[in-house]
């Protein structure tokens, strides 16, 4: 197959994607990447129709990358994810309305584009969590505790930076009380994993980053995110308040950190999706009344929820095949650049085990 990542500026030394890039050109498969953050890219000649089997974006919220993402949708290109469903997501406050009025456990959000007109919340919803519309990686977020420390500077480490508040849509949401510690569920296009890490709200709170045994509730609201926005690689942050789980942010092809063999099941399920197509093809935002109880809809194939903390089977997270496929002979044309494959491919991952349930604990 021939796919094209496009890496914003922000992921160009991460292992995630270009750990993902080499395994797949390892595998065999023909990979051009475009930098959109430092690079001429003659988009009339590099997007068009039947140019590449997917297109896969590793973004910053604003970045220059989902326009192209979106170019090439336009054309009639597989996306992965579907670049709607990334708008979507990265918009905080569209998210925000997309995700309540589908039934999901969201807080009351209010937008406001300067934080001093938050001042007209009731003082009774304070404390606060502040932060850009259009933030990323945990940027510029920062708990409020009453109405007259909404002007409180920023902290210094943030102006500036990715994610950091440029002048854009705010939004702010009623704090939600929790040990300090987040809750990151990664779908791998329906094969979901959890880990707890520490909350940036709480960075004195020590927390050993490690992966967690799902609970049926968690996997249900987790992979009904993925069903809402149309998204099939992604992570959702949840905290676990005293009056149960709540969802607080959504990203879109994430860092997968903690889930076990992450560059070849996601490298796996790209291929699959390139495939197959994703779950955002063939319509808009699709509500949460439209799921069948106990069911979620992953790309073209309807499965039954994970029980007992599960991950859910698709032919997505399948190990890749022992045998790599033969090399593409199609060379890469300007402005295409390809990262050096490793020299023998990693061996394929083995079939995930069942995970008995247990309780959760954490939260923001």
């Amino acid at each position: 197959m021939r796919l094209c990542f496009l890496v914003e500026e922000q992921y160009r030394h991460d292992g995630m994607p270009l750990d993902v890039i080499r395994q797949l050109g390892a595998w065999g498969h023909q990979v051009d990447v475009l930098w959109p953050g430092r690079s001429l890219i003659p988009i009339s000649e590099a997007i068009r129709a039947g140019s590449h089997d997917a297109w896969v974006l590793k973004t910053v919220s604003g970045g220059p990358g989902l326009t192209l993402l979106e170019a090439a949708a336009s054309v009639g290109l597989t996306t992965v994810n579907d670049a709607r469903a990334i708008r979507g997501v990265r918009d905080k406050a569209l998210a925000a309305v997309i995700a309540r009025s589908s039934g999901l456990p969201v807080p009351v959000t209010y937008a406001a584009a300067r934080p001093q007109e938050f001042a007209e919340i009731p003082e009774a919803e304070f404390p606060l969590v502040v932060k850009p519309a259009d933030g990323s990686s945990g940027r510029a977020v920062r708990l409020v505790a009453t109405p007259d420390r909404l002007l409180d500077p920023v902290e210094p480490h943030d102006a500036g930076a990715p994610g950091a508040p440029g002048g854009g849509l705010l939004i702010a949401q009623p704090y939600v009380p929790n040990s300090g510690t987040d809750l990151k569920v990664y779908s791998v296009a329906g094969q979901l994993y959890a880990t707890e890490r520490c909350s940036p709200l709480h960075p004195a709170h020590a927390v050993r980053e490690r992966q967690v045994p799902l609970t049926p509730e968690i996997a249900r609201i987790a992979a009904e995110i993925g069903t809402v926005f149309g998204l099939d690689l992604y992570g959702v942050d949840i905290l676990l308040g005293p009056d149960g789980p709540v969802v607080v942010d959504i990203n879109d092809f994430p860092s997968f950190r903690q889930v076990p063999d992450a560059v070849a099941r996601v490298s796996a399920a790209v291929l699959e999706l390139a495939r197959n197509g994703t779950a955002g093809q063939g319509g808009g935002f699709p509500t949460a009344g439209s799921l069948t109880a106990g069911q979620a809809t992953t790309g073209q194939a309807t499965t039954e929820q994970p029980t007992a903390g599960q991950p859910r089977a698709t032919p997505a997270t399948r190990a890749a095949p022992a045998t790599a496929p033969a090399p593409s002979t199609q060379a890469p044309t300007p402005p295409f650049t390809v990262p050096p494959a490793p020299s023998a491919p990693p061996a394929p991952p083995a079939a995930p085990r069942p995970r008995p349930a247990a309780s959760i604990g954490g939260g923001r």
